[in-house]
């Protein structure tokens, strides 16, 4: 497998691959809102998207971003999201691979530490994050979200 980043015309890949994340999901928005979403993700450097290719198919992939910090001596942090992996290439290691890149850019960008959260509750969801090396016992995490 190959892992490198996304690069910013393979966006019907990725959003194919996202068909594999969530079982059931928000219906997107128009295609010009898509591209304008993606553009300005593409040109923030603090953005990185990282697929994981077999034969040159999208199987995997992840997004980190890293946020400036005040403290901890000005070090960033990174937050990871959506994480996916097709459903037909699961428990290969392919996940875990781009987790791995993300986690190196992270380092090299100088992070003290990356955050990632699940809404899944599944053991094996959880054991494959904390094989990645996430800590399930780190931080209480919190979400708020609007009121409907």
């Amino acid at each position: 497998m190959n892992i490198r980043e996304i690069h910013p015309n393979e966006l019907p890949e990725l959003l194919a691959l996202y068909a594999h994340l969530h079982v059931s999901d928000a219906q997107l928005p128009e295609k010009a809102v898509i591209q304008a979403v993606w553009q300005e993700l593409m040109a923030n450097p603090r953005y990185k998207y990282f697929g994981g290719y077999l034969d040159n198919n999208l199987i995997a992939s992840c997004t980190i971003t890293v946020v400036p910090n005040l403290t901890r001596g000005c070090k960033p942090y990174g937050v990871i999201e959506n994480v996916v992996t097709h459903a037909s290439h699961r428990s290969q290691g392919y996940g875990r691979a781009v987790l791995a890149q993300a986690l190196s850019h992270a380092w090299s960008a100088g992070c003290y530490k990356v955050m990632l959260l699940t809404g899944r509750k599944d053991e094996a969801t959880l054991q494959f994050y904390e094989s990645a090396g996430f800590s399930p016992h780190e931080k209480q995490a919190f979400i708020a979200k609007p009121e409907a």
